[in-house]
């Protein structure tokens, strides 16, 4: 772990917001020279604490108007790694994001459809025909308010 003075903290709740922000700018914004600001973030790529800056998509726009989170219970652990779980729902594209988690399920997912019926055909022919799921549990999405920063 690499210690973070105040204009790396600033540097990474800029760049959280924003991520296309060159290191010229960044440097005008904090009074540094660009060369500084881009050792600064190369430092920060570096240590893993930058670890990618990736696109924000408005998913509604593309069509995608439902997200339901699955707490997936699997029924034979013995019988199916949780590697060959992790494959086989890592591989379905509505399936934005699996997380191993502690609790009453075993992964929870976070999937994206067109809508309700799109959201069923994707639960009904691709998760619960994965291999050893046994409980599932939806949660439909209302609405979500993002948190500023990156932390």
């Amino acid at each position: 772990m690499i210690d973070l003075d105040d204009i790396d903290r600033k540097l990474l709740a800029t760049l959280s917001e924003d991520a296309t922000q060159n290191a010229g700018a960044l440097g005008r914004k904090f009074g540094l020279s660009q060369p500084a600001t881009w050792r600064r973030i190369k430092r920060l790529q570096d240590a893993g604490i930058l670890a990618r800056r990736r696109l924000d998509l408005d998913k509604e726009k593309l069509g995608f108007g439902v997200t339901v989170f699955l707490g997936v219970k699997l029924a034979t652990k013995g019988r199916v790694s949780l590697e060959d779980f992790e494959r086989a729902v890592t591989a379905i594209p509505e399936v934005q994001t699996a997380e191993h988690v502690l609790g009453l399920y075993d992964y929870r997912l976070r999937v994206t459809a067109r809508d309700i019926a799109d959201f069923e055909r994707v639960l009904r022919r691709r998760i619960m025909t994965l291999p050893g799921v046994g409980d599932v549990e939806a949660n439909v999405l209302l609405s979500e308010e993002k948190r500023p920063g990156p932390l």
